[in-house]
């Protein structure tokens, strides 16, 4: 369906207004570049939360990504506005995306797979309040920004068809294929850009009309357009198919250390095959952020509830890599250091899940952490971009007394038996490790979570040094 009852095919106007519902990672940066790139677009960016609005209007905004401030002080006040006041926006707009959170049930049917599209179904219904208010609304092209499970449009339409009887509207799926550290890169110069509809003719006339606004600075041919289902599938499948690589990799590191391969040589002689590639082939203590676990447990669930056992347990598993390399990770730690942390000061070097930004959602950091505190080691935290009171937040307030929270990383390993590198932040390569040995208890130990150390010159130096997919490296 997703789609109103109406089989005219009615013009749009142009240029277009645009909204977003949803001042996140994703409504806001998105919606920013597309204003700088289409000035004679009005961009309006709308939340519930005062509080993330106003920093969007500040000098200091709610997230951290590399070029997004340029870009936000560039067009916001010419085009791109911040607002509170959903229902204008709404009112005024012919294309409105809805970028809300659809995170993992955690409870009820579904529990711990299905997305919880409680946000989402409210945005439908605020959508449809807002046309109903009105006798003369233009017609609306509602479209998914969110992470959402195959044939939600549906559900969309529906909701909008059953309590929006004035407003003529089409749903479309406009997934966003964005990595956090390089979101503003990949939104000026995305691999592709994926707009799904329905396969009637005002359907078609939607999709080509959301579709030239990013042909505006995206070459035709990267702007792909396929019915909803494929769009929606599309999403679950490329994140799905990125974190299989990660999971793989990170296989065979376990299996290079028992050997005594080297997983950064397999990774590239592997990687050189062009039926292959080399991205995403770099071991680690493992991947995080916002979608890549709950996507496939979407997809999980998905096969699952269509009959699709094998499927649903075959994707499963790239899950079941990942905790069980969090897992071995910790385990590893524990060992080499003689069977006992207890009391025991350990440096964690990064809490972001990845470089370039300060997003900690299912970042390894949180998991390695925790098993380290049921060890009853002692912890100092550093990391530049990740705020103290997210640290806490995401580790609990019961453990405050047993973590430091620092803002200079020779502090944090000042006086620490051992360090742990859990994000790959670009200044821990550039670090003084002379300098850090020399603070530290002996035996010092260095375990590399993300391959960035020179394993032999930190060996020199006196570490005992483990890196993911490395034989452990006694001290010299």
């Amino acid at each position: 369906m997703a789609t109103s009852s109406s089989s005219t095919v009615k013009a749009y106007p142009y240029p277009p207004k645009i909204c977003c519902l949803g001042a996140g990672y994703v409504g806001g940066p998105t919606m920013a570049v597309m204003a700088k790139m289409c000035p004679d677009i009005k961009v309006t960016v709308t939340d519930l939360n005062e509080r993330r609005i106003a920093a969007w209007n500040s000098s200091s905004l709610p997230i951290y990504e590399p070029g997004l401030q340029e870009v936000v002080e560039e067009a916001r006040g010419r085009n791109l506005f911040f607002s509170t006041d959903i229902d204008a926006a709404i009112q005024e707009c012919t294309i409105i995306f809805v970028s809300v959170a659809t995170p993992t049930k955690t409870s009820g049917i579904g529990a711990g797979e299905a997305a919880d599209l409680t946000y989402w179904e409210l945005a439908a219904r605020r959508i449809a309040a807002v046309c109903n208010a009105s006798s003369n609304m233009s017609p609306k092209i509602i479209v998914e920004k969110s992470t959402v499970p195959v044939r939600t449009a549906d559900a969309m339409a529906a909701v909008m068809a059953a309590s929006c009887k004035g407003t003529d509207f089409q749903v479309l799926s406009n997934p966003e294929f964005l990595a956090e550290g390089t979101a503003i890169d990949d939104l000026f110069k995305p691999d592709r850009v994926l707009v799904g509809g329905p396969v009637t003719p005002q359907g078609h006339a939607a999709v080509q009309y959301l579709a030239d606004v990013y042909r505006r600075w995206v070459p035709t041919e990267q702007v792909l357009t396929t019915n909803l289902w494929s769009a929606e599938l599309t999403k679950l499948t490329a994140n799905a198919f990125l974190a299989q690589r990660i999971s793989s990799i990170n296989s065979i590191s376990a299996l290079c250390e028992a050997t005594g391969a080297n997983v950064s040589e397999v990774a590239y002689a592997i990687g050189v095959d062009t039926r292959i590639g080399p991205k995403f082939l770099k071991a680690s203590v493992g991947f995080g952020g916002s979608c890549f676990q709950k996507d496939i447990l979407n997809l999980v669930y998905l096969c699952r509830q269509f009959g699709l056992p094998e499927v649903a347990e075959y994707w499963h598993q790239v899950i079941a890599m990942n905790d069980w390399q969090k897992k071995r990770f910790a385990t590893n730690i524990v060992s080499s250091m003689f069977n006992t942390i207890s009391g025991k000061k350990i440096a964690i070097l990064g809490f972001a899940f990845k470089k370039d930004t300060g997003d900690t959602r299912e970042t390894p950091a949180i998991d390695v952490c925790k098993m380290l505190f049921a060890e009853k080691a002692n912890l100092a935290i550093y990391d530049p971009k990740v705020a103290r009171e997210q640290i806490y937040s995401d580790l609990g307030k019961e453990v405050i007394d047993k973590i430091e929270i620092e803002t200079d990383p020779y502090i944090a390993c000042s006086g620490a038996h051992a360090i742990c590198i859990l994000t790959e932040w670009d200044e821990f390569k550039a670090l003084d490790y002379k300098r850090i040995y020399k603070s530290m208890q002996k035996p010092a130990f260095i375990f590399d979570g993300r391959n960035i150390i020179d394993i032999s010159e930190c060996q020199a130096i006196g570490f005992t040094v483990w890196s993911v997919g490395h034989a452990l490296a006694l001290a010299k």
